[in-house]
């Protein structure tokens, strides 16, 4: 409800202020977003998402790449996998040891405004997934308000969250590094993958929300996750 609200507000300030001139691709988006969260975790297609970034501040860093992956009826639909790297004039610094991006391949990546039309066109009737959203979300709210002139307001599901809480459940404190990817997956005996690529994070993110679910039993909703 908090979503639809603060959708509404933005709609209303964009229609008296004279609204962008590409606002209207992302309230498509909205409008194809629906709120049944009782529903059966399965009856809800989900887009999982990873970026890769030049700095975790979302003031001075920008989005170098995305990856994502499409969960159809509890499947992973490997055919729906996309990595884009994205266009930047600034240089990727230290974090290139971290994604292995090369200023060179960022030079010629692909304009974050294209990148974005082909997002949404991918997020509409989809509940977005990250393992830590908030970091991620920063960006894409940043991206968005800076094209659509509106942050993204889509639903979310956070695999670090959801893992963050079921161990909070059996422990006073969660220690260092527990609640990385890696780690959650193990947890699960779920395969080492290599990280810290966009692709392979987003893919690896979506096996872990499988298991999660599967693991919270046959009657989990979608408001089980959110």
């Amino acid at each position: 409800m908090i979503l639809l609200f603060k959708r509404t507000l933005y709609r209303i300030k964009l229609r008296l202020f004279k609204c962008h001139p590409k606002f209207q691709l992302l309230n498509i988006c909205w409008h194809s977003q629906t709120y049944e969260k009782n529903r059966h975790w399965k009856e809800t297609d989900y887009l999982v998402v990873d970026l890769e970034m030049t700095s975790l501040d979302v003031k001075t860093g920008e989005i170098l790449s995305i990856g994502w992956v499409v969960i159809n009826k509890g499947m992973i639909l490997l055919n729906s996998a996309e990595h884009h790297i994205i266009h930047s004039n600034q240089s990727v610094g230290q974090s290139a040891a971290i994604h292995q991006l090369r200023d060179c391949e960022v030079e010629q990546g692909l304009n974050i405004t294209d990148i974005s039309v082909r997002f949404l066109e991918m997020a509409a009737n989809k509940t977005l997934v990250f393992h830590h959203a908030p970091l991620d979300m920063a960006f894409l709210d940043k991206a968005c308000n800076s094209i659509y002139g509106a942050p993204l307001l889509l639903q979310v599901i956070d695999t670090l969250n959801l893992e963050k809480n079921k161990l909070m459940k059996h422990h006073d404190h969660i220690k260092q590094g527990e609640l990385r990817l890696a780690a959650c997956r193990d947890r699960y005996n779920l395969p080492l993958y290599p990280t810290h690529n966009a692709l392979m994070d987003a893919l690896a993110t979506a096996e872990l929300l499988l298991a999660i679910s599967n693991h919270k039993g046959i009657d989990t909703t979608l408001n089980d996750l959110i």
